[in-house]
């Protein structure tokens, strides 16, 4: 493990510190990794730093909640010393009107209850709307976060995935009503996915003072390179209803880049994984990067972007842009 000091980075112009790597539960937490496994992972990510750990509703059905909330009571760590998140919209009950794929007030008024239950938490520190919701006013949706923090149940909330401009009416909207204001954003930023963080939300930063909490460095494991030669057995790629990224992941004109960008991880005596976390922690406009991982030794070797992120000069960062774009 680096002896690199971990960076804290305040969330946008809210006054919470976040460590500028953080671990994420996705896809892990309860399809690949027990309670075991999990304490293991999150006392290696702390040992590096962390103090930011990821979460949803959905990630494997409550599951990867009752998991992380589980291992956290086990390991005993008082509650001032972590920040964890959750996030809604996709629902578990599927088949129930009201309870899935919606930002309604109903929903969640109820989500938020029942996501504290499997944490064991008495709040949550950050709470996100995990999709933006076509058929629910926004204002409904405002007021109905904007409540969950005024009882105490979150602290500050925020979106995933959500456009510039449908992140700006829901700020209007609290701003106007002085109600608790979306504080984050939660996008997809890689080398290879930079649209909304580096252009489409490029206003946001200085007008509404939004911070970032960025998830999927490595491209789903694209940018570790072990996808060069197809998919390895036991990836995250091999999963079942992980179709999708098989495509993405086996792109010829991407893993041509990748090859070239294990030259410069080569020359800082990195790994290539490592190269790509710290890029995306060299955007100042970024909180912190989501990791994750199914091993301690991964979460180790994924930190250890903490030094390469002290080496990464305003040439190297455009060589790689030279790369990439």
């Amino acid at each position: 493990m680096s002896d690199t000091p971990m960076q804290y980075r305040r969330l946008g112009r809210s006054g919470l510190q976040v460590s500028a790597f953080s671990f994420g539960s996705w896809v892990t937490f309860g399809d690949q990794l027990d309670v075991g496994l999990a304490k293991d992972c999150l006392v290696a990510a702390r040992e590096a730093g962390v103090n930011f750990f990821d979460n949803a509703e959905a990630y494997a059905g409550g599951e990867s909640e009752r998991i992380m909330g589980r291992a956290i009571a086990e390991l005993g760590w008082e509650r001032h010393s972590y920040v964890v998140s959750t996030k809604f919209f996709w629902g578990i009950h599927k088949d129930t009107p009201n309870m899935a794929n919606t930002l309604n007030r109903k929903y969640l008024t109820q989500a938020i209850d029942r996501s504290l239950e499997r944490f064991g938490l008495d709040f949550i520190d950050l709470v996100f709307c995990h999709r933006a919701d076509p058929d629910t006013p926004i204002e409904e949706t405002v007021w109905a976060m904007s409540d969950m923090v005024s009882s105490g149940k979150a602290l500050y909330w925020g979106t995933s995935e959500w456009t510039a401009e449908e992140i700006r009416a829901a700020w209007d909207i609290a701003e106007r009503h002085h109600l608790h204001k979306p504080v984050m954003e939660q996008p997809q930023y890689h080398l290879f996915e930079r649209r909304k963080v580096e252009k489409e939300y490029a206003r946001l930063y200085e007008d509404i003072g939004l911070g970032l909490t960025t998830w999927s460095p490595l491209a789903s494991g694209l940018l570790t390179g072990k996808y060069a030669d197809g998919i390895p057995e036991g990836s995250r790629a091999a999963l079942p209803g992980y179709e999708w990224l098989r495509d993405m992941v086996t792109n010829p004109e991407r893993n041509a880049k990748v090859r070239e960008l294990r030259a410069v991880a080569e020359r800082l005596d990195c790994s290539l994984s490592q190269l790509a976390i710290a890029w995306c922690a060299a955007n100042p406009h970024v909180s912190t990067v989501i990791t994750g991982a199914s091993t301690p030794d991964q979460v180790t070797e994924n930190m250890g972007a903490k030094r390469v992120l002290a080496d990464l000069t305003p040439d190297l960062l455009a060589e790689i842009d030279h790369i990439v774009t």
